[in-house]
């Protein structure tokens, strides 16, 4: 089993920015993906960005060159870095992790972004 925490989120104004991070406890060996979602109320859960184990990341258009995903493998620990924070950015945010044939959740942290 894996447990996921977030934290970092808040209200901030708009341009402004936020680091959420997200640590991981209990079964970590072996996880390689690690991604952010986000959900706002009414809306269907909407992925961020993810990164492999190598590093690799990817972004959803709407966050891309704004938001920078990271992780430390050693720390067992992804962040999301977020620049030039929308009012559309507000929203929900949840780690999400894989390991094997498993999937893991964090509880979520509300990050909203006044105008």
């Amino acid at each position: 089993q894996v447990q996921l925490v977030e934290s970092g989120g808040g209200l901030v104004q708009a341009g402004g920015s936020l680091r959420l991070s997200c640590a991981a406890s209990g079964s970590t060996d072996s996880i390689d993906v690690m991604k952010w979602y986000r959900q706002a109320p009414g809306k269907q859960r909407e992925l961020v960005a993810s990164i492999t184990s190598g590093g690799t990341t990817n972004y959803a258009g709407s966050v891309k060159g704004r938001f920078t995903i990271s992780r430390d493998n050693a720390k067992n620990s992804v962040y999301l870095q977020m620049n030039s924070l929308k009012p559309e950015d507000t929203a929900v945010y949840y780690c999400y992790a894989h390991r094997g044939f498993s999937s893991y959740w964090g509880q979520g942290t509300q990050v909203t972004v006044s105008s």
